[in-house]
């Protein structure tokens, strides 16, 4: 294994009960607020400035730089435990975690060196890569031209999850000079940067996504960064948070039928107790979710180790030993997303079996379980990564580590 050096110290992790119990009290603070964010869509901007303070942010980071030198597994299941109290929080922090990936897998030196000083201080970073409008894919409308010492970034994203609570945005774009395909990186609080929360899907709502413009920001020439230094196993990571989020769905999903049933009173005359929690069918019934959901996460975790290995492997001197890793992660990743999503889809949907027609009350708001991991579930569809574990499976068909979305040939 790669070994740590004093100019290069990597994150291989720490005790995870330590790390966690820092966070537990906040999670629980953010679990408490939750629903009624959820009711009135309430974006969680003191939730998220709780986590920025007791250094969340930072849990990658390695502690030599004043971080919590967690593991990728820690991260995820972090983020698992998180998005049991608001599916909507990791997803907002998504893009800020990649961030942190990537600052992680860069060459040693003083702009990282900078970064993780950015992070331990509490700074988040956006998303912006998803461009709006009838856009070709492969077309980059979103634009960086050089003006003086360093350049301006002129477009517009969607889906830019996080960045309305974030310090700085982390944006797809292209050079006008020479069309390369880059990450710009701005700060957020620009007067040239417009943030919209105008998502408008069923599911996860308070994730700050929606639609960000970009007029003439400044940009610092160190932090327009060539695209194909982005780490290789970012699809994956990206794909992972979504895992995490599924996963923490189907955690609530367990509280919460487990609470339900066992503060429920009234019994039906042809049921099997006397009592709901008695009755030895909606007994079947939580057993059934649990299980599940012990499944979900535990796929979850085991689908983040090729993650790490692969960070691992960025500073070895194997090229082979960190392709391997890196095929890795996208196919367990993917392998896992296939049967995470159905079986916390299947979870969310039966919890209404064991309740009577009280439990669809919108007080309750049990619906928004089911609504959150279908959202989160729709992101990169999974019938595409079920046909790219079967290519390789079959093939030996390398998986595709980065992909676009946009107009198709035949599609204005």
């Amino acid at each position: 294994m790669t070994q740590p050096t004093a100019a290069n110290p990597l994150s291989l992790g720490t005790d995870y009960e330590t790390l966690a119990n820092r966070f537990r009290p906040i999670f629980r603070e953010i679990s408490a607020g939750n629903v009624e964010r959820e009711k009135s869509r309430t974006l969680p901007y003191e939730p998220i400035a709780w986590l920025k303070k007791a250094g969340f942010g930072a849990v990658r980071v390695p502690t030599e730089y004043g971080g919590a030198g967690a593991s990728v597994g820690q991260l995820f299941q972090l983020l698992i435990e998180l998005a049991e109290a608001d599916s909507n929080i990791p997803q907002a922090l998504r893009a800020h975690f990649a961030f942190v990936e990537d600052r992680l897998n860069a060459p040693p030196g003083a702009d990282r060196d900078t970064w993780f000083a950015r992070f331990v201080a509490g700074d988040l970073v956006g998303n912006g890569w998803t461009e709006v409008g009838a856009v070709k894919i492969g077309d980059v409308i979103t634009k960086v031209s050089a003006e003086g010492n360093g350049f301006v970034l002129n477009g517009a994203k969607f889906y830019s999850t996080g960045s309305i609570f974030a310090d700085w945005i982390d944006v797809y774009a292209q050079r006008a000079d020479n069309g390369a395909d880059v990450i710009a990186v701005v700060q957020a609080r620009d007067p040239g940067v417009r943030h919209s929360d105008d998502w408008d899907g069923f599911g996860q709502r308070t994730t700050g996504s929606g639609t960000s413009v970009y007029e003439n920001v400044p940009v610092n020439a160190e932090h327009v960064i060539p695209f194909e230094q982005r780490f290789k196993y970012q699809t994956a990571f990206y794909q992972l948070v979504l895992l995490a989020v599924l996963a923490g769905i189907g955690r609530a999903i367990e509280r919460d039928i487990a609470q339900e049933v066992r503060d429920r009173k009234r019994v039906f005359s042809h049921g099997n107790g006397s009592s709901v929690s008695n009755d030895a069918q909606v007994q079947q019934v939580v057993g059934q979710i649990s299980a599940q959901v012990y499944a979900a996460e535990a796929a979850t975790i085991r689908s983040a180790e090729p993650l790490q290995r692969a960070y691992v492997a960025r500073f070895g001197n194997d090229a082979q030993v960190e392709k391997d890793a890196n095929i890795a992660a996208e196919i367990e990743t993917a392998k896992a997303q296939v049967i995470i999503s159905e079986l916390v889809l299947r979870a969310a949907s039966d919890l209404f079996n064991a309740l009577g027609a009280s439990g669809v009350s919108v007080n309750k708001a049990l619906d928004r379980h089911w609504r959150n991991a279908r959202t989160a579930a729709s992101h990169n569809p999974s019938i595409y990564k079920a046909r790219i574990v079967g290519d390789w499976r079959i093939n030996g068909t390398e998986p595709p580590y980065v992909w676009q979305i946009g107009n198709g040939a035949g599609k204005p």
